[in-house]
């Protein structure tokens, strides 16, 4: 859904690592030179604890449709580019209603 919008991503389950803990995801988005988009405030304080890499796209936007979720990222996607351009390790979206 997202890959026209951000080339080279890669969703946990295609990369193989849907039955992994999150240290065994985050290794894996260091190794492989990725950024973590999640949902999950876990990440958030690993990102904390252990810093980056990865970086790290935090969203803060609720339950909510998978669909949803792809328009937050496709609207922000200027923020989220320069995100990935800047020095920065976190970057928190919010849902706006």
């Amino acid at each position: 859904m997202l890959h026209d919008h951000f080339p080279g991503s890669v969703h946990v389950i295609d990369a193989g690592m849907r039955d992994k803990d999150d240290i065994e995801i985050l290794e894996y988005a260091k190794k492989e030179n990725l950024t973590i988009v999640t949902k999950d405030k876990d990440f958030y304080f690993l990102n904390s604890t252990y810093g980056s890499p990865p970086k790290l796209i935090w969203l803060v936007i609720g339950n909510c449709k998978i669909a949803d979720t792809v328009n937050i990222l496709k609207i922000n996607k200027n923020e989220i580019m320069d995100f990935l351009n800047s020095d920065k390790d976190l970057l928190i979206l919010e849902k706006i209603t």
